[in-house]
């Protein structure tokens, strides 16, 4: 467990000062419920602290040999699997590409983690939309029918690959229900 406590003071630090898009939630709650959600299906300690870490690489000045050192190799790879590569390409190329790599993999970790991340994000959205409405979309450089596209697209992937999982039904039933 000193771990995981490590992994979160890690990510605190790492993301000080950033809130989620639209709001005044400091970031650190995104990777803190990732982790608590998968904390439902799983114990295995690496996938839980990848869950805190999810977001460093990608949003932050944290590199991957920081992960490496502080975390090892396990850590550095499913955080990467959480990572959109190359942030100069247009988002539809990057959720394309997180599209693509998710269909290929067969890795019930990756899958787990990149579930969590996916679910909290869809949950977040459905209570931002509950409060302010279809204002909501103006937060995203992509509006509502292009969410639809990749949330609804994801949810059939995870669904594909294992349609007895919990926490795949709860994704998909949470993306059909939000995007009718």
């Amino acid at each position: 467990m000193t771990k995981i406590f490590d992994a979160i003071d890690f990510a605190q630090r790492a993301h000080s000062g950033q809130f989620r898009k639209g709001t005044h939630i400091p970031y650190i709650i995104h990777p803190l419920e990732v982790m608590k959600i998968l904390y439902q299906y799983t114990d295995d300690e690496n996938i839980l602290i990848a869950a805190i870490l999810h977001d460093t690489l990608e949003d932050t000045e944290v590199t991957e040999n920081d992960i490496l050192q502080h975390f090892g190799s396990d850590v550095l790879s499913l955080v990467k699997s959480a990572t959109e590569p190359e942030k100069d390409k247009s988002w539809e190329e990057r959720k394309q590409h997180t599209l693509e790599f998710l269909s290929q993999t067969n890795d019930k970790r990756v899958l787990l983690l990149t579930c969590a991340d996916k679910l909290n994000n869809i949950n977040s959205i459905i209570n931002d939309y509950n409060q302010i409405g279809e204002e909501l979309w103006q937060r995203f450089k992509r509006g509502k029918e292009q969410q639809k596209w990749y949330y609804s697209s994801l949810a059939q992937i995870y669904l594909s690959k294992e349609k007895d999982n919990p926490l795949f039904q709860q994704f998909y039933q949470n993306v059909m229900q939000f995007f009718q």
